[in-house]
């Protein structure tokens, strides 16, 4: 078991290229070690704060429920004044709080949001959400 949750943080690190035009416009590039997320030439510290079972993931990302995937939350602190591709910020006046993560295969989705506190990943609460700032979608 423990080999299996090993395995699936693995596929988070290393290096990301943007892949959809959101990450192409605003991010950049991505980069993940054990506790840094590189954007764009710019590195945060990240703590993982939780798994996120296969139904949480398909409330935020194009994910089947039924996959079995899971992803991941982590706790960050960017700052609203922080200015990435094209003078783009994450979360606009607010400081990105929060990141998820979801990796299928060679493609890595991440979820920005504000708020102090952890997003709640249902259907019902991120469609109705104030704090999610974007999607995003990379490859390898």
């Amino acid at each position: 078991m423990l080999a299996c949750c090993a395995a699936v943080t693995a596929q988070e690190l290393g290096y990301w290229r943007a892949a959809g035009s959101s990450a192409q416009t605003v991010t950049g590039d991505v980069g993940f070690s054990d506790a840094k997320i590189a954007i764009n030439f710019y590195t945060f510290p990240i703590v993982r704060a939780r798994d996120l079972e296969p139904g949480e993931v398909s409330s935020v990302f194009d994910a089947d429920s039924n996959s079995g995937h899971k992803g991941h939350l982590y706790k960050l602190n960017i700052p609203a004044t922080r200015k990435f591709m094209h003078k783009n910020t994450l979360c606009g006046a607010e400081d990105t709080q929060w990141l998820a993560t979801y990796v299928e295969g060679n493609s890595l989705n991440l979820a920005f949001f504000s708020g102090e506190k952890a997003p709640v990943f249902t259907l019902d609460a991120i469609s109705n959400s104030s704090h999610l700032c974007g999607t995003y979608t990379y490859a390898r």
